[in-house]
């Protein structure tokens, strides 16, 4: 079985009163068990040529209640440029020109849980894959 590893690192000298230095490193596993997860649509880029709300990734074709994990990146270097990002038909939050984000996605409701994506403008671009269990 693969193993996959995550790591996130934040740090600053003057976000607090004292220097911000946290690294966390996890194993990414099948839910409920020391398995990896053993599968992945690659690193992908949707480009978008309108403003309309597009699915990136369709509930449906993943395993209800999966311990899958979602990486996404506004690859746009124009800071007023964002992608609202939707699961399950709630809004996560913007990713803003560079932005990224790491997170898990468990479809309960495979009819409902698609993760979709909204630019801000024309002819944006975002990287993405899913990396999931069978």
């Amino acid at each position: 079985m693969p193993t996959t590893n995550a790591t996130i690192t934040l740090s600053s000298a003057d976000l607090t009163n004292d220097v911000l230095a946290l690294t966390q490193t996890t194993q990414l596993n099948k839910a409920g068990t020391v398995t990896g997860l053993d599968q992945t649509t690659g690193v992908g880029r949707k480009y978008t040529a309108a403003t309309a709300q597009y699915t990136l990734a369709a509930a449906s074709g993943f395993a209800d209640n999966g311990a899958h994990k979602v990486y996404l990146k506004n690859t746009s270097s124009n800071a007023a440029e964002y992608f609202l990002v939707t699961v399950n038909a709630q809004d996560v939050g913007r990713l803003y020109a560079s932005d990224w984000a790491f997170f898990p996605w468990g479809a309960v409701d495979a009819a409902t849980a698609d993760i979709k994506i909204t630019p801000s403008a024309v002819n944006m671009t975002l990287e993405y894959m899913v990396i999931f269990q069978s």
